[in-house]
């Protein structure tokens, strides 16, 4: 690797920590907020926020929110729409770090589908890196534990749909600006956030008090004890989503997407400082299973690619 590309790739490592590091920080606000509002309201009210964020700085000039190819960009939207739906949802039961184990089985995902559907070989050493972190995953997820729901699985079905919108990113979104593609997910989660918003209006569910009601609670005119947790979540997600989209832009992605990982200390950090949210040893072991298992992973993609 010549000097240049070292630097840019190191350059890329560092806004990769930041991205994490902002995204570990704000997404351990989803909790209490979880209290106040529902999921559909935060999504809605989150859109609300950061697209005309976006679009105000295109009309300086700063940036660009216009897809070059529509299609692909809607379905890659959809899907990761789809994803942060799940994730976002669990995180209103489960910690952020469970959440994460699950959102982080993506690479996984990505591999299996690469495999099945493109015919691409997997190697001996990819297969024992999925059993990895599939394992670490199931350890942090707590699986075998009193505490373990179906909440718990949600983040796991997250990074089903993460997977796939991670490859048409790859495949069918390579032309388009990280500004782009984030307008059109937001868009794309206020659109079905509002669907769900109508469909629950019809269907009259009885809500739990409380953060149990995170999912099923419709729009309720008593958020504004969560007004500054939408306006961090939504300007600390451009910030965070667009340090990452950037560092890939940047650097070397085989290695800029190990630093990704990085989004398990910071967000275990926070939620010690902020909430007292411990993590016991076995779920430490976990997370180790899941980054060594990803590193694997992406190290050797990238050496196949290469």
């Amino acid at each position: 690797m010549s000097n240049l590309n070292s630097a840019q790739t190191a350059r890329g490592a560092w806004l990769m920590i930041g991205g994490m590091a902002m995204i570990g920080f704000v997404d351990n606000f989803i909790g209490p907020m979880a209290e106040v509002i529902g999921l559909w309201q935060f999504q809605i009210q989150r859109s609300i926020i950061a697209v005309p964020t976006l679009i105000l700085l295109s009309m300086f000039g700063v940036l660009s929110v216009r897809p070059k190819f529509w299609k692909p960009v809607l379905l890659r939207s959809t899907l990761i729409a789809f994803g942060m739906m799940w994730y976002f949802g669990a995180l209103g039961f489960i910690p952020l770090s469970q959440a994460l184990a699950g959102l982080f089985t993506s690479p996984i995902w990505v591999l299996l589908f690469t495999a099945l559907f493109r015919g691409i070989p997997v190697s001996r050493a990819q297969w024992f890196a999925v059993c990895l972190s599939f394992l670490g995953a199931l350890m942090v997820l707590d699986i075998w534990g009193d505490q373990f729901s179906l909440a718990s699985a949600m983040p796991i079905v997250a990074g089903l749909f993460w997977a796939m919108g991670a490859i048409v990113t790859r495949d069918y979104c390579s032309q388009e600006t990280p500004s782009a593609m984030l307008a059109a997910l937001f868009s794309m989660q206020f659109v079905l956030a509002a669907l769900a918003l109508i469909a629950l209006a019809f269907l009259n569910p009885a809500v739990p008090e409380g953060s149990a009601g995170f999912i099923m609670r419709p729009w309720t005119s008593d958020w504004w004890p969560a007004w500054w947790i939408l306006l961090l979540q939504a300007w600390g997600s451009l910030v965070g989503v667009g340090l990452m989209t950037r560092a890939y832009q940047v650097g070397e992605a085989s290695i800029v997407a190990i630093f990704e990982y990085s989004v398990f200390l910071f967000g275990s950090v926070f939620a010690l400082m902020l909430f007292g949210q411990t993590v016991d040893f076995w779920q430490g072991v976990g997370f180790a299973l899941i980054i060594l298992g990803g590193v694997i992973i992406v190290l050797r993609s990238g050496r196949e690619i290469a």
